[in-house]
């Protein structure tokens, strides 16, 4: 017998974050995430998206062991402003029985009925900056800090339950000895005189604080074109601020401004956390922070985490700048591979940035979606 338990307290809230290293636990895949990040994400008095989004938490269980987890997300923003009747789910994460996948989905289903919405849709977090989608290829590879591993039968389990194909997204990769200077050296050069354009510099994190906000703003308005793209408020800004920019290298930020200082693009760009996560195993002390700092300063992969360019600015070739800025430091540092995050396959204009370093598609994910009937 399949028992849906919803979460209310401390204790069950850990046992929901702590599930997937059970269920995980034999899969030298999956990375885990840092644990007291994942409850202070879920934490309402921590997360300010909790100010325009609401979560419930489920556990499955079967014969008193838990066998499934799920979060059921409303953002208000999307629902009210967007005019988007969509109920999210995240953090799913289950055995092979899709008897537990039905039960934990209909509760989320449940919940949207309540709230007069049309669909559901998922796996998604809370916003854009959250992980997304369903692995459906690249199982073979071992997974990121800021993605979702799932089994195979996970994809099953949904299509055996009615669900459709509704986003669908990429991640390529490169080897750095790809990234040839000739197709960007010159242009950069042009386009900086052309544009009256310059890039920052940073050697310290302190540095780019001042920067953030309007990062974020750029951020805001050069993905709003991209479907379901919710906007992040003043308030989260400040939140993501410390969730995030710490674990970057100062180095590894590229800003690049106009003549009177206004910033026209950003990236941003990390180093890999995969293994040095796997051996925290979800914990930062007492030694989970050395293996992290290795990380930052000695990985020999990174991962494109954010590319935005303001849209008055995006097909000028300013990208060339940003590359220009980034092949310097990768060349000091060594790096031998370089990753992109999960990017939308209808999304030509990114697509059209990489073609000269010829990435290769490694792995693939959506989002399913079904009506609430």
């Amino acid at each position: 017998m399949i028992t849906i338990k919803e979460v209310h307290s401390p204790k069950d809230l850990k046992t929901f974050v702590k599930f997937p290293f059970q269920l995980y636990k034999d899969c030298d895949k999956w990375v885990p995430p840092i644990i007291k990040q994942e409850l202070d994400t879920f934490n309402k008095k921590k997360n300010p998206i909790f100010n325009d989004a609401e979560a419930t938490f489920f556990l499955a269980y079967k014969n008193n062991e838990v066998v499934g987890r799920v979060a059921a997300i409303i953002n208000w923003l999307e629902v009210n402003q967007q005019k988007q009747k969509k109920m999210r789910f995240g953090w799913f994460d289950v055995i092979d029985d899709v008897e537990v996948t039905k039960a934990l989905l209909s509760k989320v289903h449940e919940i949207g009925k309540a709230n007069d919405l049309d669909y559901v849709e998922g796996p998604v977090g809370f916003s854009n900056l959250d992980k997304v989608g369903l692995l459906t290829e690249g199982y073979e590879f071992v997974g990121s800090m800021i993605t979702w591993y799932n089994y195979p039968y996970y994809v099953d389990h949904f299509r055996e339950l009615g669900y459709t194909d509704e986003k669908l997204y990429s991640e390529s990769h490169f080897p750095f000895s790809n990234v040839k200077p000739e197709f960007f050296l010159k242009a950069q050069e042009l386009i900086k005189k052309r544009y009256q354009l310059r890039p920052l510099k940073f050697t310290k994190t302190e540095e780019v604080m001042p920067h953030v906000d309007k990062m974020f703003d750029l951020f805001n308005k050069s993905y709003a074109s991209l479907s379901s793209f919710v906007a992040i408020t003043d308030i989260q800004k400040e939140y993501f601020k410390k969730k995030f920019i710490s674990f970057v290298n100062p180095e590894y930020i590229k800003f690049v401004v106009d003549k009177d200082d206004n910033l026209i693009a950003f990236a941003i760009v990390m180093p890999s956390f995969a293994r040095a996560l796997q051996k925290t195993n979800g914990k930062l002390f007492p030694f989970g922070f050395r293996h992290i700092l290795h990380a930052k300063k000695h990985s020999k992969d990174v991962l494109f985490y954010l590319i935005g360019v303001l849209p008055e600015y995006q097909n000028k070739g300013v990208t060339a700048i940003i590359f220009n800025e980034y092949y310097d430091e990768f060349t000091k540092k060594g790096i031998q591979n370089c990753a992109r995050t999960p990017e939308l396959e209808d999304n030509l204009a990114i697509h059209q940035i990489w073609k000269h370093f010829k990435p290769e598609v490694f792995k693939r994910r959506k989002t399913v979606k079904k009506d609430i009937s």
